[in-house]
Parts: C-alpha cells; structure tokens; sequence
C-alpha cells in the first residue's frame, strides 16, 4: 500500500514537474503532451468506473468520447461562422465558452450512454462487448457521412473557446485547466469508489445473484455506472476536440476506445491512478518511439503483453506488488 502511494506520489510529481520545466525551458510542445496526457488520463478514468469497478467491458466508450469532441465542434463552428445551430422551435446558437460546451458534452454522453446500457446491459459477458463496439462503429459511419460537418475531412476550429479568466490558447494555461478537471474527476472517482454505491457496484460485479437478495438491482446499478462513465468520457472527448481545435470520425473508432482501454491496463485495472499512470507512458512511449520508427505500436504491444503477463495489477502493481483493491 505504501509504495503504490508513493508510485500515485510520483505520478502527480510528473503532472506539475514536468510542464513546469517545460516553462522554463520554452518548451511549448511538452506541454502540449503533458496536455494530451492529462485528457487521456480523464477519458480512462471515465471507462475505469464501468471497467474497474463494473466489470463492464466496453469497447465502445469512443462513442461517448466522440460525441463530446462533435459538441465542441459543432458549438464552436456554427459560432465561429455566425449561422445558427437551429431556429424552430427555439434558437440555438453556436457558443465559444468552454463551460456551456462541457456541459452540453456531458449531458449528451449521459444521455446516449443511457440509451446505450439500457440496450447493452440485457446482455453480458463477449456479448456485452460486441454491442458495444456496435455502437462505436455506427457512429463512426454516420460521423463519415455526415458531410454538414466535414464528414470524412472532420471539421477545423480555427481559434480555441475560452474559459473565464484564462487565455487559453496559452498552452501553460490551458493544460493548468484540464489539470484542475483531472484532479477535480481523480477526487469524484475517490469517493465513488468509496461510496455506499461504489461498494454495491463492486458487489454486483463479484456477486449480483448476492446483490439481489439483498434487494438490489445489479443491472441498475451497473447502468448508474455505465452513465456517470460515458459522460466523463464525453467531457474529456470535448477538451480533446478544443486541445487540437478539430475534430473527426476517428474519435468514434473503435481503435480509440481500445487505446482508452491500454490506458486503464497498463496502469492498472481499477486502480484510482492507474489511468493516469498508463496514460503518461502511453503519451510517452508515442512521443519517444514514435520519433524513432512509424512502427512503435509494435513496442507497445510488447510492453502490453508484458503487464497482463507478468503484472495483473498494471504497472503500478509491479512496482508495488499489489493487486487493485477490486481485483
């Protein structure tokens, strides 16, 4: 226990540390990464509460991530060009405020992730898994062909939304911002975990037969948790879109929900900062080797392949030597 305390110590030490030097340094494309880092971190931290502590295996949470990115996109384009989102029955105008933006990202997520596990949580198990994914790739056509937006091309911002007393397209600025969100989603995952809910979402896990004997119902409980999930992912899908001022239908792919879920493995699965953790060397590992050869990925899959073998808990249970709590 104390030396995954230690590992979460020094994880946070990177998150302040290193942009701080890159400060110093006028090394404004670190902070660019540490940004990116930072984002990925919330996205996984969002599928962790279905994956980690659910048993949800989702493979299609870029769905939610993805739909965030397009609520950000949309917002700001129509604001940016001056046309209105929609006149009847009421008028809906483009807006460039990041609050109004998230918030709209999140409640849309929540609302398709309702949708979403009402349809998936009938099923369980590889099944579970392949409607998800189901999911993801009819959004991905319909984001293809939806040519109002860009379609295939995706869809440019030209200047970032702004947030109340910052400049974002300072880029210290901006990722001091998506660090607040992260530690903001790091405390609300704390005390979910540690919640009556999050004890009873655990019990439905390992037990649900259990759980209704006891008068509750495991399935509600799990699409409680597949929603608060989905919006996460969706808030972090917004900034992601704002970070790179564009958006496209590879947000909806079902390789950005497998790299959401690389995240949360190599980390550790349901671990409080094992998103965080498999984020930064996720992050890391793109930057460093991919500079080196245009097939990183395979070095990756060799470190992947090494954690699930060799390390159940991530990479924060090999050096801890701890399985996650909800292993």
């Amino acid at each position: 226990m104390i030396r995954e305390t230690y590992v979460n110590a020094l994880a946070v030490a990177v998150l302040l540390a290193v942009p701080a030097w890159a400060v110093i340094a006028d090394e404004p494309f670190t902070i660019t990464l540490m940004t990116r880092a930072a984002i990925f971190a919330v996205a996984a931290i969002g599928l962790n509460i279905a994956l980690g502590i659910g048993g949800l295996v989702s493979f299609g949470h870029a769905v939610f991530f993805g739909l965030g990115g397009y609520a950000m996109g949309i917002l700001a384009h129509h604001a940016q060009t001056y046309t209105a989102l929609a006149e009847w029955p009421i008028l809906i105008e483009g807006t460039k405020s990041m609050p109004v933006i998230w918030l709209l990202a999140v409640v849309l997520s929540a609302l398709a992730a309702l949708v979403i596990g009402i349809l998936s949580l009938r099923t369980s198990g590889v099944y579970f898994i392949m409607i998800t994914l189901a999911f993801g790739q009819m959004f991905f056509f319909f984001a293809i062909s939806w040519a109002e937006y860009g379609g295939e091309d995706g869809l440019s911002i030209y200047v970032r939304n702004g947030f109340p007393g910052l400049n974002t397209l300072v880029p210290i600025h901006f990722y001091g911002l998506c660090l607040t969100v992260l530690f903001l989603v790091l405390v609300f995952a704390w005390r979910l975990v540690n919640s009556p809910f999050g004890l009873a979402l655990n019990a439905a896990r390992q037990a649900p037969i259990r759980v209704e004997t006891v008068g509750l119902d495991p399935v509600r409980i799990k699409l409680v948790a597949f929603v608060i999930s989905g919006a996460i992912t969706g808030l972090a899908g917004a900034m992601f879109a704002d970070l790179n001022r564009f958006v496209s239908p590879t947000m909806f792919s079902w390789q950005t929900s497998g790299e959401i879920m690389i995240f949360i493995i190599l980390g550790g699965v349901g671990r409080l900062f094992g998103p965080v953790v498999g984020a930064l060397v996720f992050v890391a590992l793109e930057h460093w080797l991919g500079g080196l050869s245009d097939y990183w990925h395979i070095y990756l899959g060799l470190l992947l392949l090494l954690t699930v073998l060799f390390g159940r808990g991530g990479l924060i249970g090999m050096v801890s030597g701890r399985r996650a709590v909800h292993d």
